[in-house]
């Protein structure tokens, strides 16, 4: 019943029971005009409650225990956050909704987020914890990532922000000297594991959370061992980024950081077959051929010395750990074992390695691999 009809009846029935005459008597009793008056206020006042606890107050949302959250976007209107509530399935009456919003002055103050609907939940309670901006955060995470671009797209399928503007801020010199990185190292502050973040966060607040992060990774044992490695965190970065790609055997990867290193410390090449399959931007080639090997890139380690100029993938703590704890050995050369197992054949000696590499070789002619 609305409030007009309910106006409208009383009106009638005072004017009928209290101003009207009794007929063959006066004045109706003033003590029953009273009593009437207000039993009419008490009935008004329970009509109103009612609609009142059945619009703000009465449960309005059901989830059936399932996890379900209303997603409210940068630059929403009223109109878009009834709709994404509305795909939901969550809310029974989307008009008490509207009203009690509307009641509340929510459409003047709707902010971005994700929040949670509960079973029972109230129109009151959810407008109050919208206004409010009391989130639920989420937890993201991400892992096996080679590129930049694979990174912004992985973490945009799970935040608000878009792949664009995540890739604009990873790209951008100015925006990233906040965090002491340049465009091509800083996936360095990237380290795979979960995170437990709110949905609406910025590109630089996410990058203000991944410093912190990484920051509290480097722990003081770390800098100690970083000081024997004798390159930089984010060096050690890029390398470990070069071992996991060049083993998936997590035992054998502090042999082939000290391979490496050891390759680095005499001033030889790194000769790193996986950073030529970046440079060229395909990480499915499975022979390198010698075109390959001459491509103009800085991150081709067959025609550049050193270290290239960021990580090949984003390094994950394991693989960062297997730098700061390689093992000392002698050997320069390596190369992967004829039996397709995965690890790979170590050599002091170039003749040897040629020993090694014409096995491999062959292998692969076996195979048909070309």
């Amino acid at each position: 019943m609305s409030l007009t009809k309910l106006n409208n009846g009383v009106f009638a029935f005072f004017k009928k029971k209290i101003m009207g005459k009794k007929k063959g008597t006066g004045r109706f009793p003033l003590k029953k005009v009273i009593w009437i008056s207000i039993g009419v206020l008490v009935a008004i006042g329970a009509i109103v409650g009612f609609i009142y606890y059945k619009t703000m107050l009465s449960p309005n949302i059901v989830v059936n225990g399932k996890a379900k959250y209303l997603l409210v976007y940068e630059n929403d209107s009223f109109d878009d956050v009834v709709k994404h509530l509305k795909e939901t399935g969550a809310v029974k009456d989307i008009n008490s909704f509207i009203r009690t919003a509307r009641n509340n002055g929510y459409p003047e103050s709707i902010r971005s987020g994700r929040y949670k609907l509960e079973d029972g939940m109230s129109n009151y309670l959810l407008v109050h914890r919208l206004i409010n901006n009391r989130q639920t955060p989420l937890s993201i995470s991400f892992n096996n990532i080679r590129t930049k671009q694979q990174l912004a797209k992985r973490l945009s399928e799970q935040l608000m922000m878009s792949e664009s503007d995540l890739l604009d801020v990873l790209n951008d010199p100015v925006a990233l000297n906040e965090f002491g990185v340049l465009p091509e190292t800083a996936v360095a502050l990237f380290l795979p594991n979960s995170y437990e973040v709110y949905w609406n966060l910025s590109p630089t607040d996410l990058l203000r959370r991944m410093k912190k992060e990484y920051d509290k990774f480097w722990s003081e044992e770390r800098m100690r061992k970083l000081n024997d490695v004798g390159i930089s965190q984010l060096e050690v970065s890029t390398l470990a980024s070069i071992v996991e790609e060049e083993t998936n055997k997590a035992d054998e990867r502090p042999m082939v950081a000290g391979l490496y290193l050891n390759r680095l410390r005499r001033g030889m090449r790194l000769q790193a077959d996986p950073t030529v399959k970046f440079a060229l931007g395909n990480f499915a080639l499975r022979r390198l051929l010698s075109g390959h090997l001459t491509v103009d890139s800085p991150y081709n380690t067959y025609q550049n010395e050193g270290l290239p100029p960021g990580p090949i993938r984003v390094a994950s703590m394991e693989g960062i750990d297997a730098v700061l704890n390689y093992v000392n050995h002698d050997y320069i050369f390596m190369c992967a074992k004829p039996d397709r197992s995965g690890y790979h054949d170590f050599a002091v000696s170039y003749k040897d390695h040629l020993d090694n590499a014409s096995k491999y070789r062959k292998s692969l002619d076996e195979r048909g691999i070309y």
